[in-house]
């Protein structure tokens, strides 16, 4: 897959069939709508395009009040780049694109993307105030010579998966279920910097992760992890604390990683995280000792679920 920044010296030359959205999280009904894009890119002799936006719409209409992504970016690119698509588009989304109806979408980005099809999802809907649905964009379709289809909905058990049921699960510590709805466990990424060396001291050493502040943080608590260490494909077992170290009066929010049988210097380097299981709530202990007693069943426990995993 090639990605492109659109601007305004964008043009593509070869017909295209293209699907819009933000992608958060590239889940499975993301998984199921791209399926189609592709099949339909190969019966066509076409490419599948997949148009996305930069930022999330909320970060630039209201910054005080931004929704926590599932994706950076970068994972989401990533993400994208395993589904089997030719080309994503990522458009800077601004205050003036906020304003662009679906027609001037339609005639003024597709246009120049060459587009001959648009396939958009079941309850997609695109331009200023998402005032326009299906049939306004079939119409549009016909005046610029863009034919415009529906996709199959998916559902799970019943359910229809989007990034906002997911997002739900992760705020509510679910991060089982929230992995079966994405097709695999949560992950975060992030570099990884000085902590105030407690753990070490409880010989349960943990890497201080900072991750980027757009990513949605799981609940609070006590997880079994899989960590992927910078420049290696290979996962280690783990587990990981999200909160502020109560026993010890913390307050600031931090993601703590004890990985398991793992002697590497980690100071500035890059980590993956895996996020397989909820294990427990963070507790605040009597003192040290109790936390150690814990935090050695903790890890047995963690073993045990991730030999499932």
């Amino acid at each position: 897959m090639k990605t492109i920044y659109f601007d305004g010296n964008t043009s593509l030359e070869q017909p295209c069939i293209a699907t819009i959205g933000f992608f958060d999280g590239v889940h499975r009904g993301h998984a199921f709508l791209l399926e189609q894009l592709t099949e339909q890119a190969k019966t066509r002799g076409i490419l599948s395009v997949v148009v996305t936006f930069d930022k999330h719409p909320k970060q630039v209409l209201r910054p005080d009040n931004v929704t926590k992504m599932l994706n950076t970016l970068d994972e989401k690119t990533l993400a994208l780049s395993k589904t089997g698509i030719d080309l994503c588009v990522v458009v800077p989304f601004t205050e003036s694109l906020a304003q662009m109806s679906a027609y001037d979408f339609m005639k003024d980005v597709l246009g120049r993307l060459c587009a001959k099809v648009l396939l958009t999802g079941y309850d997609n809907r695109f331009g200023h105030n998402r005032s326009e649905g299906f049939n306004e964009y079939v119409d549009y379709g016909r005046q610029l010579g863009i034919e415009v289809i529906l996709a199959k909905q998916y559902l799970q058990d019943g359910k229809i998966i989007n990034s906002s049921l997911i997002r739900k699960l992760l705020d509510e510590g679910q991060v089982e279920e929230a992995g079966k709805c994405l097709g695999a466990p949560y992950t975060m990424t992030g570099n990884v910097v000085e902590g105030f060396h407690i753990g070490r001291s409880m010989h349960f050493p943990t890497a201080n992760v900072q991750i980027d502040d757009i990513k949605l943080l799981p609940l609070r608590g006590v997880y079994a992890v899989k960590v992927r260490l910078d420049g290696t494909m290979e996962y280690k077992h783990g587990m990981m604390n999200i909160g502020n170290r109560p026993t010890f009066s913390g307050s600031q929010t931090t993601v703590e990683v004890h990985i398991f049988n793992c002697n590497e210097y980690l100071y500035g380097t890059t980590v993956t995280i895996a996020v397989c299981c909820r294990l427990r709530d963070e507790i605040k202990f009597a003192d040290k000792e109790d936390l150690v007693m814990q935090l050695h069943k903790d890890a047995e426990e963690a073993e045990i679920k991730l030999a499932l995993n």
